[in-house]
């Protein structure tokens, strides 16, 4: 029995035997990874600074090392040289340091402030025939063309000639019906309040260096105050936009549909510039003078004190009342809305109003320095230039102190802080310095936005270099030189400096705003005759308003 088990067991186990080793398990085969091979250096000009180079010359050599030899023939679609609308730029590639290196030439001179990508695709091969691992993209923005645009001239004809252009905006683009400045060079029918107030001091300005007669202005001052006399009004006050042709308002966002207060007093501010301006004895100057001094009494500025408090109110609408409910706070550009209102012969205001609204009892002082200049009010770096050119087209700042300021200082080292910032470049933006300079209000790409140090968008705007030749005249003529001779076939049109540019995304505008060609015409003229200061600081009621608010001025 014990023999028969064994044998038995002996067959069991042949036949499991044989069982297993017909039926083997499979074999995975090996994993075998891609091969490809990767970037290694780059160099512009014999430079590395990442993939963004700025201020290139127009045949910039891009070398692109790699950890492989490079096929040149593999070049073809996977090397694309374009600019940023993407036309293709041709180019030359060839290879060096044992071909590892590809050495990528624009055949012919790129255009200068443009950018161009060069961009190497995974489809570029190795000698080995192996693909890129990674694609590899490098920004060239080409430098400005630093030969001059337009032929020199001595600075006293350069500034001319800018006051003469950019006249143009409110002369030949002066809207037909009304006479009153469009908003920008596409606003059709929508005129501007306050960039009309602005351009009645330009239309001043025009007739005294003889770009236009005397009895050409006057007959165009007629215009915009008989259109005046029979525009809507909200209280006395003009809403920020009307229309030109129907005197109706347009509304400037949509509880901002009535009187606009500050828009007003720029307004008004430049009517009694024009009122001391034609002085004549005839019947025409005569009734001038008297409709706008029935236009100034008509502004009811004690009432935008909103049940008689310390303070004015920016706008009021027949349809929301207050609810807009923007007190007109210090310092920002609204001074002269303060002076107008004091000044005003019905519904003035009390020097408390001032002091308590505007002033916030003394709120308003800075006494900080930045880069270098203390700034006696505002904001930290002084805020957009504007704030010290609207208000001041009319007051003039010079020998000028109250309780808060000397507006002198005050004006000079908000400008000088803003040039300093933007030598100084601490943002980095290409293109800013001593000779590229200017923060203030302007139209930037897709938008608008009060720049600013705090605000810096990398925009400059030349109403805020040249609208400072009263405060910063080298500066600001360093600037008037290079917006004109070397950016002038960019930044110059048929209304003198286009509104703004920027050098960093190689955007130029081609809009201009009556708020930003007014100040350039008429802080021009303040700087080489003192002449819309003169005329607006010798009212009898600027005098005496301002004297009430406890100004000082040898002007007083």
């Amino acid at each position: 029995m014990a023999r028969v088990c064994f044998f038995l067991g002996i067959i069991i186990a042949t036949l499991f035997s044989c069982k297993k080793s017909s039926t083997p398990s499979p074999i995975e085969p090996p994993i075998v990874p891609p091969t490809s091979f990767q970037f290694s250096d780059l160099k512009v000009n014999g430079n590395f600074a990442g993939f963004t180079y700025y201020g290139l010359n127009n045949i910039p050599v891009v070398k692109i090392t790699f950890s492989s030899p490079i096929n040149l023939s593999s070049v073809v679609g996977n090397i694309t040289f374009t600019d940023a609308a993407g036309t293709a730029t041709p180019f030359t590639p060839t290879l060096e340091n044992n071909d590892n290196t590809l050495v990528i030439t624009p055949s012919a001179a790129l255009q200068p402030i443009t950018k161009y990508i060069l961009t190497t695709n995974t489809g570029l091969l190795s000698k080995a025939g192996n693909k890129l691992q990674s694609s590899v993209a490098v920004n060239l923005i080409t430098a400005v063309d630093d030969t001059d645009k337009f032929p020199r001239i001595s600075d006293d004809e350069l500034l001319t000639l800018v006051q003469k252009q950019t006249f143009k905006y409110f002369w030949d683009f002066g809207h037909p019906t009304s006479g009153l400045a469009r908003e920008r060079n596409t606003s059709g029918n929508t005129v501007t309040s306050g960039g009309s107030g602005f351009g009645i001091m330009a239309l001043v300005t025009g007739i005294s260096r003889n770009f236009i007669s005397r009895a050409d202005g006057l007959t165009r001052m007629q215009k915009i105050v008989s259109f005046l006399k029979t525009a809507e009004r909200f209280h006395g006050a003009y809403p920020h936009w009307l229309d030109g042709n129907t005197g109706k308002v347009i509304p400037f966002s949509t509880k901002d549909n009535g009187g606009d207060l500050v828009e007003t007093s720029f307004l008004m501010a430049g009517l009694i510039t024009a009122r001391q301006y034609f002085n004549g004895a005839d019947a025409s100057e005569t009734t001038l003078r008297t409709d706008i001094n029935t236009i100034y009494n008509g502004v009811e500025w004690s009432w935008y004190r909103k049940d008689n408090g310390n303070v004015l109110y920016w706008h009021w609408s027949p349809n929301y009342n207050w609810d807009m409910n923007l007190p007109i706070k210090g310092w920002n550009e609204s001074l002269i809305t303060y002076v107008m209102a004091a000044a005003a012969p019905t519904y003035s205001i009390p020097k408390t109003v001032y002091d308590s609204g505007w002033a916030q009892n003394g709120a308003l002082k800075n006494g900080n320095s930045y880069y270098g200049v203390q700034l006696p009010l505002g904001p930290a770096n002084g805020g957009p230039l504007f704030f010290s050119h609207y208000s001041f087209m009319g007051i003039n700042p010079k020998g000028l102190t109250d309780t808060y300021a000397n507006y002198e200082t005050q004006t000079k080292a908000h400008a000088q802080i803003n040039y300093n910032y933007c030598k100084a470049n601490p943002t980095g933006y290409y293109g800013y310095g001593e000779n590229c300079w200017g923060l203030t209000a302007s139209d930037i790409k897709n938008g608008y936005t009060a720049s600013s140090p705090g605000n810096d968008v990398g925009v400059i705007a030349p109403t805020a270099a040249l609208s400072s030749f009263a405060y910063t005249p080298t500066e600001s003529m360093a600037a008037l030189k290079y917006f004109y001779y070397k950016l002038g076939n960019k930044t110059w049109g048929n209304y003198g400096f286009y509104d703004a540019f920027s050098l960093q995304d190689q955007w130029f505008a081609t809009s201009t705003l009556a708020i930003d060609q007014g100040p350039i015409i008429v802080m021009i003229e303040n700087y080489r005759t003192n002449l819309i200061w003169n005329l607006f600081m010798s009212a009898p009621e600027v005098k005496a308003g301002m004297r009430n608010l406890g100004f000082s001025s040898p002007n007083l």
